[in-house]
């Protein structure tokens, strides 16, 4: 009778064990959802600020018709791409397409001095920089989600009800700090 007790206090045990993993890994995958959310916010507040700003800089931007395309045309390629690798790479080139069109304005000195561009500008660098701590946060979840996944005994855990790693987004190799978009 004794052993019979043993038994039945490992089996509970080990059942409370597997649903207090289980419960982690619902608790670490939702966070990584939610802060997905919250680059998806930020981003989305990026794209609704470019098309402001290639309407103010297009009139003065005459013969550089072919970089406000390239920003257009990177934005929709970012609004439209699904799923974490191929967000990161659309908003990596629409980064890159930003870099290049900030860098035409500088050619253009009533444009800099214009206070539509500068207030857009001053926004989309915030905007830039509140993306960065969203990737980071959501990096990091992913990070602790994906490390339990892989970990022991955990790993026997993930298999059993399937959870799989989480895809980091990264940033490209030019992306590696804020595009500058200070016109003054």
């Amino acid at each position: 009778m004794t052993a019979l007790w043993i038994v039945l206090a490992v089996v509970v045990v080990m059942a409370v064990a597997v649903v207090v993993s289980y419960n982690r890994f619902i608790r670490q995958r939702n966070l990584v959802q939610e802060s997905w959310r919250q680059v998806d916010v930020e981003l989305k507040r990026r794209h609704d600020l470019i098309p402001n700003l290639v309407e103010v800089v297009k009139d003065y931007m005459s013969y550089e018709q072919e970089t406000l395309a390239r920003v257009v045309e990177a934005r929709g390629a970012a609004v439209s791409a699904r799923g974490t690798a191929a967000q990161a790479k659309a908003e990596n080139a629409l980064t890159e397409s930003l870099k290049s069109l900030f860098a035409v304005v500088e050619n253009y000195p009533d444009l800099k001095a214009n206070t539509n561009v500068a207030s857009l500008s001053e926004e989309l660098t915030t905007t830039e920089n509140k993306i960065s701590f969203a990737r980071q946060y959501y990096n990091d979840s992913v990070m602790t989600f994906n490390n339990t996944i892989q970990s022991i005994p955990s790993n026997l855990i993930a298999s059993v009800f399937e959870f799989v790693p989480s895809e980091y987004f990264a940033a490209g190799e030019g992306e590696k700090s804020v595009p500058k978009a200070d016109l003054r």
